[in-house]
This record gives C-alpha cells, structure tokens and sequence, in this order.
C-alpha cells in the first residue's frame, strides 16, 4: 500500500510539472508551442528507445527511457485536457476498463484452456468494442489496411503477409517465394533502365515486399535483421575511424575499401575471442 502511495505521489508530481511547463504564465515557450500533431515524431522516437534500453538490458537506460515515454502520454493528455477534450484521469480509466473487458477469464468467469483461446478471446471482444462484425468490415481488405496505416512499414508489410497467407493467399513452397523474389528483381532493374522515379520506387516496393516473404518463410525478424545490419556497418565505421588518420572523406574508394576491410576482419577477430572466452 505503501508503495502506491509513492508511485501515485511521483505521478502526481510529474503531472504537476508537466502542467507549469504548459502555463502561459512562467510555462517554457517550446513545451507550450506544442500541439498533439508536433509531438507525434516523439512519441515513436521514445518507443524505439525503449525498446533499444529493453534489449540492451541496462535497468537505469530503461527505467529513463520508460519516463520519457510516459512523459509523452502525459504531454498529450495535458493538451487534451486544455482543449476541453479529456484528461490523463480518462486515459486512464479508458485502458483498465478495456483490459478487465478483454480478460474476462481473470475478471470473470470464462474458463480458457492456453494462450491461443485468450487471443482468440481478446480479438473476438476487440472486433465487437470497435463494432467490426459487419461483413464489409470483417473483410480481409479491412483488417489489412488498418494495418498498413497504423504499424511501420516492414511489421505492417509481415502483419499483412501473414493474415494475407491464413487466409490462403499463399505460395505452395519456399520455391514459389524465391521464384516471386527473382522476379520482382527482374522488374525493378527494368524499371531503373527504362520507367519513371514513380514507377521505380514501386518496382522497389514490390521487392522488398518479396524480401520479408523469404524472411517470413524462413521464421526470420526482417526488423531484428536489418537492426543488427544498422549496427554492424555503425561498428565497422567506428573501426575504420580508429585506423585513420584523417577524416574519412578524405580517403579514396580504393583506401575507404582497404580500411572497410581490416575493420571487418577486426571485429570478427573480437567476437571470436570472446565466443572463446564464453565457452
């Protein structure tokens, strides 16, 4: 009891805060130059910090990266509640509501028997709060375009594929997948030699639509995987940094590729020793 005591106390003060930066009297003139809209490239800025502070396990970069997100959502409810719309008290309210409603075999008296009927349970009273039972709604077309309008592209493009293949829209065998693959690589150098910008960037669309199709097939995270890549190639320019003298852009191609090289052989030298170390 104490303990909630506390944390209501440390959310009631961030609260405060959050409202003096907001006031018009003595408030800070960037928080207040804010609108919900503006703020909305932070909101997913913080999301993806927490998610890198979760992965890299440190408890105090989560614990801050976790404030700085929920200092996002206090922002957005103290506009709101501004503009006479609602306040963090129905933010709130609204989200423990709609998980008693949709755990009715904790608040309840469901009986379910694994995971799978619980999702199944959570989406059947999902679709019924957001009146989705009628048929033009319960059309696969439906689902799939809140989904390309709602998530990033690639976990959109795998929600998409994945619903799209339930449904049956899918390949007999890895073989068509990678047959799909080729040819959309067909098209797109066709289009690089011969179409507009416009047609191009759809060629390239098509590919890299094809591309999660081999990592889906594969059971591989395309997101994960083009993570790990990000970092690598930052890694490997911090290597090449340490082995030059100069800035990078003063380098030819030629000597760019030797140091590209040698940083890479470096580093694979490093995870060896330390796998070696591990075992």
């Amino acid at each position: 009891m104490e303990r909630n005591k506390d944390t209501l106390a440390a959310l009631q003060e961030l609260i405060d805060v959050v409202s003096k930066l907001r006031s018009p009297d003595g408030g800070c003139p960037w928080d207040l130059a804010q609108t919900p809209e503006t703020l909305t490239p932070y909101v997913i800025e913080e999301a993806y910090e927490v998610v890198d502070a979760i992965k890299g396990g440190e408890l105090s970069a989560i614990a801050e990266e976790l404030g700085d997100l929920l200092l996002q959502v206090v922002l957005q409810a103290q506009i709101a509640y501004e503009y006479g719309q609602f306040s963090l008290k129905e933010v709130a309210e609204g989200i423990s509501q709609k998980l008693i409603r949709r755990h009715p075999h904790v608040f309840g008296d469901v009986l379910v028997q694994n995971v799978d009927e619980v999702r199944q349970n959570w989406e059947e009273i999902k679709a019924k709060e957001k009146g989705e039972l009628s048929p033009d709604v319960q059309k696969l077309s439906y689902k799939l375009s809140r989904y390309a309008s709602t998530f990033p592209p690639i976990m959109a493009a795998m929600k998409i594929s994945r619903h799209a293949a339930d449904a049956g829209f899918e390949w007999e065998n890895i073989d068509g997948v990678w047959d799909k693959f080729n040819e959309e690589l067909g098209e797109f150098k066709q289009a690089l030699a011969l179409e507009t910008p416009a047609a191009q960037q759809a060629e390239l669309g098509d590919l890299l639509f094809s591309v999660l199709q081999l990592a889906r097939w594969y059971k591989l995270d395309a997101s994960e995987a083009l993570r790990g890549t990000n970092q690598r190639f930052i890694q490997r320019l911090q290597k090449m940094e340490t082995f030059s003298d100069r800035p990078l852009s003063d380098y030819t191609l030629d000597e760019l590729e030797a140091l590209w090289q040698q940083a890479k052989k470096q580093l694979a030298f490093q995870k060896d020793e330390n796998v070696q170390h591990e075992t």
